[in-house]
């Protein structure tokens, strides 16, 4: 059996591959820059738990926020904790979207998730990336980025009535809960990325939410994309916000002179592809 994971901020996705069977389950999200470590190894620790098998072919674990060789060793070293498996390779949400929309081949890949990033991929390895910042300093583009240009409005009055009071008939919006969700849950990139499904709902009929989304990507688009060699290069979009928005994403980028690839609502489909084929060429 094999397991792959495609792990972000707001859920991890666990498939179990057994010849030509396979399952999927559905855990927390794991983000070791933005989720306390015993957590996300909480969540490690019960998706395999629930492989059944005493001997594992691979665990391929893809995770967002790993930033620097100790993280990945860390969790390198849980796993082998607590399974036996011919091959453990822990890797980013960077190389997860890269291996999942370009495979073996060149090209630009950003994330368009909860979170946002962007790479160049040499076929191989990631060889430069813009860095993301995570959804504090950086993650223009991302739903906890959008969610975060909301509320910030939205505290300080300068949120459209019908808008304010149509978000308060559905969200806690007192003040004191709208800090509680930032400042004191366990997932708080995920919690502000969880708005931006009700802000996209009203994008037609809402010029403020309009400008705010557009915004939103073009700031990803400034900061970001355009310091990749967009010329020569189109951009594979990976994530589900990404997908969700690809009408507004596409002509926002092309007025950017961006061309732009093959969208992917998640990369686990494209990395079961992958392991199942170029990784063990």
């Amino acid at each position: 059996m094999t397991i792959v994971v495609e792990a972000g901020a707001t859920k991890s996705d666990w498939r179990y591959l057994d010849g030509a069977s396979g399952r999927r389950l559905l855990l927390d999200g794991i983000n070791v820059s933005t989720i306390p470590m015993e957590h996300n190894l909480q969540v490690i620790a019960r998706g395999l738990s629930e492989a059944g098998a005493s001997r594992l072919d691979g665990v391929y674990l893809y995770v967002a926020g790993i930033v620097t060789p100790q993280v990945r060793e860390e969790i390198s070293a849980f796993v082998r904790s607590r399974v036996s498996a011919d091959a453990i390779d822990v890797q980013d949400d960077l190389v997860a979207a890269a291996r999942a929309v370009c495979g073996k081949s060149e090209g630009i890949v950003a994330i368009l998730g909860t979170g946002s990033n962007a790479c160049f991929w040499d076929g191989r390895s990631v060889s430069f990336k813009v860095r993301s910042g995570g959804y504090i300093i950086g993650d223009e583009g991302g739903g906890a980025s959008l969610g975060k240009l909301f509320l910030a409005d939205f505290i300080k009055g300068l949120v459209p009535a019908d808008i304010a009071s149509d978000f308060a008939s559905s969200h806690d919006a007192s003040y004191e809960g709208i800090v509680a969700l930032v400042y004191r849950s366990e997932a708080p990139a995920g919690a502000l990325g969880s708005l931006a499904p009700w802000l996209l709902e009203r994008y037609s009929s809402s010029s403020y939410i309009k400008d705010l989304i557009d915004g939103n990507f073009r700031s990803f688009i400034q900061r970001s994309l355009l310091r990749y060699d967009v010329s020569r290069y189109p951009v594979g979009v990976v994530g589900g916000w990404g997908n969700a928005c690809k009408d507004i994403f596409t002509p926002l980028c092309a007025a950017a002179g961006i061309r732009l690839g093959r969208f992917l609502p998640e990369p686990v489909s494209g990395l079961v592809e992958y392991h199942s084929t170029a990784f063990r060429k």
